[in-house]
């Protein structure tokens, strides 16, 4: 089936593809936003008219993920990167310890960032196994009296995810960046959520944070402005100048997804096309490998190896003349990574699959 607007389908692991809707809507506000007489990206971020999307951009979001009281919602900027630093500097006091599970790249850059800050101690580890599985949380030995708990639950370069929420006697903190989203949650079981856009709910610029209120109530009162999340929260978010477009884009895809159902519905989505794949994997003979183990697969994140990197060459270069493209593994990986995020259509895991069905067919 041919995709509007001769797009091809696009399963780059960052920025993602988006909505055609949000991206419709967006075009069509571009360079007049709703009588302004002016775009979104030239908009006083103190307007009337920018007030409204920031605060409807919370509302829903708030809606979509079943956000309760006693939550702050912030739009900050630097990415999801940026927190890595900002929350050991902000909740890993002195003589404390904070724990970090390690299931992949980006726990592994967070726990390098809370080193430089103070005490972060390794719960766990899959470096030995190349980082293809996850923890049970029951069976995770943390530390006495640990500052707070941090794990990624989706890996983007490696392909697993976590498939339920923590139930843990510590503050939990989560970088959701490559599966926020994708499934409902119950974000009371969390402390802090953290999450870059440009995976699952728009473009590049800014991330998203939730933080539950008495948790942020233990960050220091004063730090360097920028990095301070009560100054942040005190100022909705509008300390400075925030990334307007991209919050904006990204209202307009809570709204999109509140349209099509919310997170369950989204979920179940999610599964079915991320088995259209899997399912292609399982039943090639081998022929393609899976990196993560079955019982943490990413639903986002798909990751997989051919009999060689000439073959590997070969179906990335065939699948993209194909209209597919963005299907070359990380380097720590190899082979081949499909990102299947929210925005996805399922045409387009079902294109792929076939096609891997006939390659597999033809060169193995």
């Amino acid at each position: 089936m041919a995709q509007p607007h001769g797009r091809i389908f696009n399963f780059s692991a960052g920025p993602g593809t988006l909505p055609v809707e949000v991206l419709e809507q967006a075009k069509e506000d571009l360079l007049n936003y709703r009588g302004t007489g002016m775009s979104v990206m030239e908009m006083s971020h103190r307007s009337k008219a920018y007030e409204q999307i920031i605060n409807e951009a919370e509302a829903d979001l708030r809606s979509l993920m079943g956000i309760p009281e006693g939550y702050k919602v912030l739009f900050l900027q630097g990415g999801a990167s940026l927190q890595f630093s900002m929350i050991p500097m902000s909740f890993l006091g002195s003589g404390q310890t904070a724990d970090y599970v390690v299931t992949g790249t980006w726990g592994k850059k967070a726990i390098e960032a809370a080193n430089m800050v103070g005490t972060a101690a390794k719960i766990f580890d899959a470096k030995d196994t190349n980082y293809n599985r996850v923890p049970e949380f029951g069976g995770l030995n943390l530390t006495a009296g640990a500052a707070y708990v941090h794990f990624t639950s989706n890996e983007t370069i490696q392909g697993v995810e976590f498939k339920e929420d923590p139930n843990l006697p510590v503050p939990v903190v989560c970088d959701m960046s490559s599966n926020i989203l994708s499934r409902p949650l119950d974000v009371s079981k969390y402390a802090l959520i953290y999450a870059g856009a440009q995976k699952n709910m728009g473009p590049a610029g800014v991330a998203l944070v939730v933080v539950r209120e008495d948790f942020l109530a233990k960050a220091p009162e004063k730090t360097h402005p920028m990095l301070d999340y009560r100054l942040q929260s005190e100022n909705g978010s509008m300390y400075n100048t925030p990334p307007c477009w991209t919050i904006y884009i990204c209202g307009l895809v809570y709204k999109h997804l509140l349209a099509k159902g919310g997170l369950k519905a989204m979920h179940a989505v999610n599964e079915k096309k991320a088995g259209v794949v899997y399912n292609a994997i399982d039943s090639s003979n081998g022929f393609f490998k899976p990196h993560a183990e079955p019982n943490c697969r990413s639903l986002m994140n798909i990751t997989f190896t051919l009999p060689s990197d000439e073959l590997t060459a070969t179906f990335i270069s065939e699948a993209k003349a194909e209209g597919m493209v963005e299907l070359k593994g990380h380097r720590s990986v190899g082979g081949c990574r499909a990102s299947t995020y929210n925005s996805m259509p399922l045409e387009g895991c079902e294109k792929l699959a076939e096609f891997m069905k006939a390659f597999a067919a033809k060169n193995g």
